[in-house]
């Protein structure tokens, strides 16, 4: 497709759109005009938005919005802003299909507590954003709407679970955008598509309401952003207690935002780097990676490599226990009807199947084997303010294919085999945060992952802004389809 020229108001940063709508300098029917045309124009290339509402209706709340601005009222940063909802997060009123053809036409109540809290600060919910079937996989296919590809490539996978949302802020389609996070799921997409992705400390975006709410801690809600400023802006919107959230985090309002700018003179960073050859990775990746490592040199970080002491391989079975728990805990009842279980994917039919193996004292090892993980990684953090891992051990690959089932040589004998190097932020409940660190020959880019102790978001950020002032890879490379000349 041939490029085309943003509209000024599309170009915008979330943060710059939101002060420029608050100034009044542009209206916030003006801001949806912009982004309906840009959408109609370019979501068909990557696929990203689904569940698109009306025109009609998001006009007739942009003008509300309006209203409420002309009377001196706001209801918060994201005012008038356009935004649409991870497929797999409640939106009362509109279709939260999971990807599947079991929730082809749910229509949930109420809103996901992270919903709630974007729309009570403003924003317009335009539509969703696509996902693998119930979020299994990092790559966003599913029977219902297709493919999301690559804001870089659109013959390559964006990644996922938050693959629509990658792809629709790499291309403008949104200012900024909410993902959640399990394998990696808000990493490996922001890295697929040069953009910025934290998976917050465990808690600190409140998950539900759900009916379940002790055994699910693996997965999290979180932001992305195409700068660190809009994405703790977000996190800012999302993050604090909520009590129907038993676990979320309960340490007063905080702005994510502030005080990003820091001094790195000296601070110690351990590089993980593939674990000592453990993680089989794509050429290329890891050179990068590497090379971005005089990134955080040239900032006065002190940067040297390390290992956990951890059998990684007992790692990976901790995990598949984890997942294949986790897994047939949501889905076994549709596994049981054989009606419903013809129409789950192969993927989701192998976890529950992984689950009914399963048993209390093969569970109980797994929480064992967690403890024991994070345990390694806080000696780690005795030694180093910061870990970094790559966010991927492959680019973006082949949208045809469901999942590259070689990597460096070696066989991936799961689905998700070749996103291992998401596990170890997750299982430890710590906040990691993918940053872009540049594009292989092909124009295809990837991120490294910024590791902090336990509930140091606001330190990750500080050190994932400091980076950006740096490199300013957003900036330098956007999508091909989006510059003209």
């Amino acid at each position: 497709m041939n490029a085309l020229a943003l509209d000024p108001i599309v170009a915008l940063d979330a943060e710059a759109l939101s002060q420029a709508i608050h100034a009044r300098q542009v209206s916030c029917r003006e801001v949806m005009q912009a982004y309906l045309g840009h959408i109609e124009h370019c979501n068909p290339q990557v696929n990203a938005l689904v569940s698109l509402r009306s025109p009609q209706a998001v006009l007739a709340e942009a003008e509300a919005c309006d209203l409420e601005l002309a009377c001196g009222q706001s209801r918060g940063w994201m005012h008038g802003m356009p935004q649409a909802i991870k497929d797999l997060a409640a939106t009362a009123g509109l279709r939260t299909t999971l990807g599947s053809p079991l929730f082809a036409e749910h229509l949930p109540a109420h809103d996901a507590i992270s919903v709630a809290r974007v729309r009570a600060s403003g924003a317009i919910i335009i539509g969703k954003t696509n996902v693998p079937e119930f979020g299994l996989g990092s790559q966003s296919y599913n029977p219902l709407f297709g493919t999301t590809t690559n804001a870089y490539d659109a013959s390559r996978v964006a990644g996922g679970s938050s693959g629509g949302a990658a792809a629709a802020l790499a291309m403008r389609l949104l200012p900024v955008a909410d993902g959640s996070d399990m394998m990696g799921s808000l990493r490996n997409p922001a890295a697929f598509n040069n953009v910025f992705g934290l998976r917050p400390s465990l808690g600190r975006v409140p998950y539900g309401p759900a009916p379940e709410l002790f055994v699910q801690q693996l997965a999290t809600e979180g932001p992305m952003g195409r700068s660190v400023t809009d994405l703790a802006r977000l996190l800012t919107v999302q993050a604090g207690y909520d009590r129907r959230a038993p676990l979320s985090l309960n340490d007063g309002e905080r702005d994510f935002a502030a005080g990003l700018q820091r001094d790195f003179t000296g601070v110690r960073i351990g590089w993980l780097g593939d674990y000592d050859g453990y993680l089989p990775m794509e050429d290329g990746v890891m050179a990068l990676c590497e090379a971005a490592l005089a990134d955080f040199a040239t900032l006065g970080c002190n940067v040297e490599a390390c290992q956990p002491a951890f059998d990684l391989a007992r790692l990976w079975q901790c995990w598949l226990t984890h997942r294949h728990f986790l897994v047939h805990g949501s889905l076994s009842a549709a596994y049981a009807d054989p009606g419903k279980r013809a129409l789950l994917k192969p993927e989701a039919q192998w976890e529950v199947q992984g689950g009914l193996q399963l048993s209390a004292a093969a569970v109980y090892q797994a929480s064992l084997d967690r403890s024991a993980w994070y345990q390694a990684l806080l000696s780690l953090f005795e030694r180093y303010d910061y870990l970094l891992l790559p966010s991927a051990q492959v680019f973006p690959f082949d949208a045809a294919l469901a999942w590259p089932e070689v990597v460096g040589g070696r066989p991936m004998d799961t689905y998700h085999r070749w996103m291992e190097v998401v596990i170890g932020p997750t299982l430890a409940g710590l906040p990691s945060m993918s940053v872009p660190v540049g594009f292989n020959a092909a124009g295809l880019p990837t991120g490294l992952q910024i590791i902090g102790p336990a509930q140091a978001d606001h330190a990750v950020l500080q050190l994932a802004y400091a980076h950006e002032q740096l490199t300013r890879w957003v900036q330098r490379r956007p999508p091909p389809s989006l510059v003209s000349g």
